[in-house]
């Protein structure tokens, strides 16, 4: 196998089965970087330390985690790294209602559990208050003998955690292939322009002349409806493609630097490692020894 493969994993759910509740102590995270064809909501407690990986986002998680993801090619994967805890619980639920053609989530009551899903297409870690909320539920879920009980139940853990603030995407919608959405029609054209247009130099005058503003009011106008910076997105976009290209071409680092809107080498190095954590170089290596598959 090639060595940046990820694993497909072929999860234990059946044609007619709701839930797959998963709920183990663990000594170690060994299994390799996946992805998967059915939704899935992933809490772990105690393991500080552990390296939590989705799409291009690499994060040192605390003492508890809890992550949805809704892509069919996300990869994820929780990897040992710092953590010395020996006593992990992770809980795991797979569900595969609402995917594609299925419209069960698409009536009225379930229009915030619907938007949180098409959110988690790039991966939603929820923070320590959403968690809290749904701790104790979560402990019950996988102590439940009736099916009926558990998804009523399980519903209930998306409701709450699709009305709490502070949800955050990981991977970046370049990297992810997301299809870019916006409810503002102006931001949902500027945003169409700088994914078509990354590779290049992009002007603020550009983009304010696009949604017919001054530059200083665009710039409001853009934060105020996306909580970015303008050029905090743009560097989100690059990186986003760029990070696609380190893992899916054996293209130059400055090769990339260049074919995502970078003309200097040593600033898209320096903006790199800023958002990262590590070089370009490195994020290609590091990424590359955590898809081997033995």
């Amino acid at each position: 196998m090639p060595e940046h493969t990820v694993i497909h994993e072929i999860t234990p759910l059946m044609g007619k089965d709701a839930l797959y509740i998963a709920d183990r102590r663990k000594k170690e995270f060994a299994y390799p970087i996946h992805n998967h064809d059915v939704y899935e909501l992933n809490f772990v407690e105690n393991a500080t330390g552990v390296r939590r990986i989705v799409g291009d986002s690499s994060e040192v998680i605390g003492d508890y985690d809890l992550v949805l993801i809704t892509s069919p090619d996300l990869e994820h994967v929780w990897e040992q790294y710092h953590c010395e805890s020996t006593d992990v619980r992770e809980i795991t639920i797979q569900f595969c209602f609402g995917l594609g053609d299925d419209d069960f989530f698409e009536k009225n009551p379930f229009s915030h559990i619907r938007r949180m899903l098409n959110e988690a297409r790039k991966g939603l870690a929820f923070p320590l208050a959403a968690i809290m909320k749904v701790y104790d539920k979560l402990d019950k879920l996988s102590q439940l003998k009736d099916g009926f009980e558990s998804l009523m139940l399980f519903l209930d853990i998306l409701n709450i955690l699709a009305r709490t603030e502070g949800y955050r995407t990981l991977a970046t919608s370049s990297y992810a292939k997301v299809v870019i959405e916006d409810d503002s029609r102006r931001v949902l054209k500027v945003k169409n322009f700088i994914n078509e247009n990354y590779m290049y130099e992009i002007k603020l005058k550009t983009l304010a002349d696009l949604a017919n503003m001054s530059q200083s009011a665009f710039s409001r106008f853009f934060k105020l409806h996306t909580g970015r910076t303008l050029s905090d997105y743009i560097i989100d976009i690059r990186l986003g493609y760029a990070t696609r290209m380190l893992l899916d071409t054996n293209d130059t680092v400055a090769s990339i630097s260049f074919n995502c809107g970078y003309n200097n080498l040593s600033n898209f190095n320096r903006i790199f490692k800023r958002k990262k954590g590590c070089s370009p170089s490195e994020f290609r290596e590091n990424y590359r020894k955590i898809r081997v598959i033995v």
